[in-house]
């Protein structure tokens, strides 16, 4: 729930997916589609230019709002992946974007299979910096540096090996693939550098701290890219789809 706090931000500056993403997650013939956890709707506004009735499901009544004025014709309900507030079978696809880690691994499955309809669609998606570029890895290196010693959180523990860790239980979903897509988004420098106060270690941390971390990006950005306002910031996306299990007769 520490997003809230920088919701306005949030919708500013984190990218939206690339729409080669979404034409690889969206299944054929979707005619509702469910954002859940949607944020301020980054992936809601992308899912309605491809799909009739698309239904945003999200804790944060900040987010929410950002979500509302900025997204018309989606229809925004408050809600949890443990607790999705729509009838059984009643969407064609659930689509997570850069949540997956914060729902409960045991409880969010089920409860997204009860809302799919059979041969439903469960998409993942995660959108941001490209790590594996050597400039990227020096500046969330140069962001993490007084880091190494503090505790980590549930969600930042699951979210550094996400990739890895993508499981649901047997029954539920089927024909599971994942795909990665890589992309240029042109940056202020200064937009850059406030992104990465969008992210909830650095929402969290004290005052001192954060600006200390956003200083310490600032420098090396600066020493990197010398006189010059604005960056085209390599961006990779990485997706993960699965179809619902087709229910038992009774």
């Amino acid at each position: 729930m520490s997003f809230g706090a920088v919701a306005d931000d949030y919708d500013r500056l984190r990218p939206p997916p690339p729409e080669a993403a979404i034409d690889w997650l969206v299944p054929p013939g979707c005619r509702v589609a469910v954002d859940l956890a949607a944020g301020t709707g980054l992936l809601s506004r992308a899912l309605a230019r491809k799909v009739p009735q698309v239904i945003a499901v999200e804790p944060d009544d900040r987010m929410a709002d950002v979500l509302r004025a900025r997204s018309p014709g989606v229809r925004v309900t408050r809600g949890r992946g443990e607790s999705i507030p729509l009838p059984d079978a009643s969407a064609d696809g659930v689509f997570i974007s850069s949540a997956w880690h914060w729902l409960d691994p045991e409880r969010a499955p089920a409860e997204i299979a009860r809302v799919l309809r059979d041969g439903g669609r469960l998409g993942l998606i995660w959108t941001s910096r490209d790590r594996q570029v050597d400039w990227l890895q020096e500046l969330d290196a140069s962001r993490d540096r007084d880091r190494a010693d503090r505790p980590v959180g549930e969600g930042e523990a699951r979210t550094r090996g996400w990739r890895r860790e993508i499981t649901v239980p047997e029954g539920l979903f089927t024909n599971a693939e994942d795909r990665s897509f890589t992309f240029i988004r042109p940056m202020a420098k200064d937009d850059l550098v406030a992104m990465l106060g969008t992210y909830s270690g650095v929402i969290t941390a004290s005052s001192q701290d954060r600006a200390a971390l956003l200083t310490r990006a600032e420098a090396m950005l600066e020493q990197r890219f010398p006189g010059v306002d604005r960056i085209d910031v390599p961006m990779r996306t990485w997706c993960w789809r699965a179809e619902r299990v087709t229910r038992p007769r009774a």
